[in-house]
């Protein structure tokens, strides 16, 4: 249209265009729900449209989500990274713990400095609001939390504390592989994950394979039953039993030449404020969602395969818990 104003030819803006004015908003908005539960490329198989639309319509559904999502104030947040790429690529993941949502993420590794841009974000105001801080047992995330949120608790999650002991298992598996020759190898070899499931988990022949190899390897017995009865720990509703419990069990480790294991319980022993700040917290928080939100970005990823667009990752990690519009 002809402007009299400015005698120039300009393209009126209407309020149901997409940024790609060639596409209605709500068709936009179609095209980002069909994008939720499938690939790209599958979504611009369905409706022939080239793939690098696709995600632009996209980009613009998931803005909206955002958007109507409103600003973050959390009270309790969970701290994670995740690896993007090959080469300890990594981006930190922050979630709001009470409305079960990543609300950041970001960064240029899993440093320090990354974590400070998140609070940087978020302003001093809403990071002095902030109760219960929920992280592994990386300093700079602990760090970055004490400086700019001093009077947020620290809480470690167990899932990633648990994560820590079976690495421990591991090493001793690896340990007693090498040690051994000939025959006594074939009940360790192929059983890395059954030895390191829970009992519970395991299939009718898990068990059995299970059963076979700790009859078979003393150490890795001894190994096996100390994680199991560490779990125990998490179930101790005051600080003085749970105490007495990790004192107990670090003193069974005497004399089992177990030394991933003894590392370990030197790595709880540095972090006991953070267990037992678990042991205390009164705050109802689901733990697990910061560990099944990384198993959703995971499948984000394989869905996303090969796009290099980090702002594109953004935008399906902030949504991926959103409701639909």
């Amino acid at each position: 249209m002809d402007c009299r104003r400015c005698k120039k030819v300009k393209q009126e803006r209407l309020q149901w265009f997409a940024d790609n004015p060639f596409y209605t908003k709500r068709f936009s908005f179609y095209v980002g729900r069909r994008c939720r539960d499938s690939a790209i490329t599958d979504v611009a198989k369905e409706l022939h449209l080239d793939w690098k639309t696709v995600k632009s319509l996209e980009k613009e559904y998931m803005r909206e989500q955002l958007k109507r999502a409103g600003l973050p104030g959390p009270k309790v947040i969970g701290i994670d990274e995740i690896s993007i790429r090959k080469g300890h690529t990594y981006r930190i993941v922050v979630s709001d713990l009470l409305r079960q949502r990543p609300i950041w993420f970001g960064g240029e590794d899993r440093s320090e400095a990354s974590m400070d841009l998140f609070f940087e974000e978020l302003g001093t105001k809403k990071s002095r609001k902030i109760r219960l801080a929920v992280m592994d047992m990386w300093k700079a995330f602990e760090n970055s939390t004490q400086r700019h949120a001093p009077q947020a608790a620290i809480l470690y999650d167990k899932f990633h504390v648990m994560r820590h002991l079976n690495d421990a298992l591991d090493k001793v598996r690896k340990s007693e592989y090498a040690r051994l020759a000939g025959e006594d190898r074939q009940f360790i070899k192929g059983q890395k994950y059954t030895l390191l499931s829970h009992w519970k988990n395991l299939s009718v022949d898990g068990r059995v394979a299970l059963k076979t190899l700790l009859k078979a390897n003393k150490r890795l017995n001894t190994a096996y039953l100390l994680k199991e009865s560490f779990s125990q720990l998490w179930d101790y509703k005051k600080e003085g039993w749970a105490r007495r419990f990790f004192d107990n069990w670090r003193s069974s480790l005497k004399w089992q030449r177990l030394k991933p294991y003894e590392e370990f319980a030197q790595m709880i022993e540095r972090h006991w404020e953070g267990i037992a700040t678990y042991i205390n917290s009164e705050e109802k928080v689901s733990l697990g969602f910061v560990e099944g939100l990384n198993n959703k970005i995971r499948v984000i990823q394989r869905r996303a395969y090969g796009l290099r667009d980090q702002e594109y990752l953004r935008l399906k990690v902030l949504t991926c818990m959103l409701p639909a519009v």
